[in-house]
């Protein structure tokens, strides 16, 4: 769908949390027992494709894939090369891994001609750093993901801003309200089980350092979403941003644990 196709960006739209979607939920409830429970069953009805990987074209689990894991958060890659060429990469196949040691993951495909610059430049030199991408400069990240040669750096048609990290020489993005430097902790070769094929190389980072704007932060010292306004990655090209939250307790044994024997009981039987 063309840009001209499409109603202009909503500015006005920020974040609010509302209620989950069904309440009044009891342990033990089936789907059914509401509405909207009952239209989503009802969609099962039409049946189902199932896929088999081996079968399967690649471009096409690949567009299954990424349209169905969604949304994916995006890391916005800053390297540098063995020569000095300073890189800038989104990467969707990202995700933090843990706290304690503080991880990330990213995942890079590698092409049949070569493997792509950010890995490259990662195992070269061992430092990374992972800018959030936010509403008012995407245009700007995606613009990075152009298949440019490994000669040529993505910062000047970017036209962001490097900032001095602390502690690894790839710079942050200074437009970025949520940073981390990174160091390589460890990096897994993915190999085809049936071809044989290296297709991608899992990054592990050790965040040394988190550089979060003041003005993103609540009373509790945490990343407030509605003015952090990150960007997530749906399917094919498309893009997503957070609109309604809700909130859900973790439920607690303890507590809980009177009301799930009531609910269950007999279930197993």
């Amino acid at each position: 769908m063309a840009q001209n196709d499409t109603p202009p960006f909503d500015r006005s739209l920020s974040l609010k949390f509302t209620q989950t979607p069904n309440p009044q939920w009891t342990y033990g409830q089936q789907l059914d027992a509401t509405p909207e429970g009952k239209a989503w069953l009802e969609g099962e009805k039409a049946g189902w494709k199932v896929v088999d990987t081996e079968k399967e074209d690649p471009m096409k689990l690949y567009a299954l894939m990424t349209s169905g894991i969604v949304p994916r958060p995006i890391a916005f890659v800053s390297t540098i090369s063995e020569d000095g060429v300073e890189n800038l990469s989104p990467f969707s196949w990202f995700n933090m891994v843990t706290h304690s040691p503080p991880l990330v993951s990213l995942c890079c495909s590698n092409g049949p001609a070569r493997v792509k610059d950010t890995a490259a430049n990662i195992a070269a030199t061992r430092q990374f750093t992972v800018n959030i991408i936010s509403e008012p400069w995407v245009e700007a990240a995606n613009a990075c993901a152009v298949d440019a040669p490994a000669a040529v750096g993505e910062w000047p048609l970017s036209g962001l801003t490097k900032t001095a990290s602390l502690h690894v020489k790839p710079a942050r993005v200074q437009e970025s309200a949520f940073s981390m430097e990174c160091e390589l902790h460890q990096t897994v070769e993915i190999v085809h089980p049936v071809t044989g094929v290296n297709t991608t190389t899992m990054i592990l980072g050790l965040v040394k350092y988190v550089h979060v704007r003041n003005d993103m932060l609540t009373a509790r010292g945490t990343v407030d979403p509605a003015r952090l306004r990150p960007v997530a990655r749906l399917g094919d090209i498309s893009y997503a941003r957070v609109g309604d939250g809700f909130r859900l307790r973790r439920p607690v044994w303890a507590d809980e644990a009177e009301a799930i024997r009531a609910a269950t009981e007999g279930a197993n039987e």
